[in-house]
């Protein structure tokens, strides 16, 4: 993975590829200020599962930022829920599958450098119907997604402008 920061524009732009199922993934970033940005996060999926949802949780020093201003939005994923606490993120009603890119946007508040929120996705069984896969991604956008084995990134940011 890696990042660049518009420092002007307060955009953070950050690309990668995730390769694992039975992993979260934990992503720290080196931002040159703390304060509000606006994150693009492109990720392409090299697993062999389809992602049917997606979860970010931030750090105690973050939060997501909600409100009129705030874009949160997927091309891959129809809706999103935001916890209360605004800590918890989550994006549904669509899909990544093998191969395929998910790009995702939102803004995040925080109060240190270095921000690091956990990244976890969703993928049904095989086996699961429809209707199965649908009252799982219902109950995991209200309760969370469980948290699974941890990889830890560090992503590299160029600061432009």
């Amino acid at each position: 993975m890696a990042g660049v920061a518009d420092l002007r524009r307060r955009v953070l732009m950050i690309s990668g590829a995730i390769d694992t199922v039975d992993h979260d993934v934990s992503v720290s970033v080196n931002l040159p200020e703390p304060g509000r940005w606006q994150i693009i996060k492109a990720e392409t999926n090299l697993t062999d599962r389809t992602w049917v949802a997606m979860q970010a949780a931030t750090d105690e020093d973050s939060v997501f930022v909600d409100g009129s201003e705030a874009l949160v939005m997927s091309r891959q994923f129809s809706k999103s829920f935001l916890t209360p606490d605004q800590r918890r993120l989550t994006f549904f009603g669509g899909e990544v599958r093998p191969g395929e890119s998910v790009v995702k946007m939102y803004s995040l508040e925080t109060t240190g450098r270095t921000p690091t929120y956990a990244y976890s996705r969703f993928s049904p069984l095989v086996t699961d119907t429809p209707e199965i896969t649908a009252r799982t991604v219902e109950r995991l956008v209200a309760e969370g997604m469980p948290q699974r084995p941890v990889v830890e990134v560090i992503v590299p940011v160029t600061v432009v402008g």
